[in-house]
């Protein structure tokens, strides 16, 4: 065992997953989404995205980052969706109270920095000044996207974290 690795950091979380294992029921899913639903959202811990549009685990794809955004990598992941994955709606999600509509790039890279003890400017964060117009413009990119735009259905929503509400933009 390296020296590095401490099995006491994750027991809480591998002794869960003892018990979650123990009546795990997906065992040979295939990984198609069930409801035909691919969700790209924030990674803000206050969001369920199965949970707030009654799913269930193995009804969606779901793609998370920082605010929610249509990033190249969630836009790989909804190509690979809608062409594998039985993929015909895709829903984005950005949330109220996003860290990332809080504060600047610059702000955000000395308040990293701070934490860290050393300098993070180089370190980008993709902030959304203006997240109607970043959902705008993330909706109509897939929109227009020629692998993507004749097969799924694309909305744009927000999510309200104080009230566990969508509310429909696009």
């Amino acid at each position: 065992m390296p020296a590095s690795l401490n099995t006491e950091d994750f027991s809480d979380l591998i002794d869960a997953n003892a018990r979650y294992a123990e009546s795990f029921g997906m065992a040979g899913f295939d990984g198609i989404a069930n409801a035909g639903v691919a969700i790209v959202t924030c990674m803000d811990s206050r969001i369920d995205p199965l949970g707030l549009l009654g799913l269930k685990p193995g009804d969606a794809k779901i793609f998370r980052n920082p605010g929610g955004r249509v990033t190249p990598s969630a836009l790989e992941a909804i190509v690979l969706g809608v062409h594998l994955l039985n993929v015909d709606r895709v829903l984005i999600i950005p949330h109220t109270k996003c860290a990332m509509g809080k504060m600047s790039e610059e702000e955000l890279r000395k308040a990293v920095g701070d934490s860290a003890g050393q300098d993070a400017s180089w370190q980008g964060f993709h902030v959304v000044a203006d997240q109607i117009d970043a959902l705008r413009q993330d909706v109509a990119a897939l929109r227009t996207h020629p692998l993507i735009a004749d097969r799924a259905k694309i909305g744009g929503f927000r999510y309200d974290v104080d009230t566990g509400l969508l509310t429909q933009h696009f």
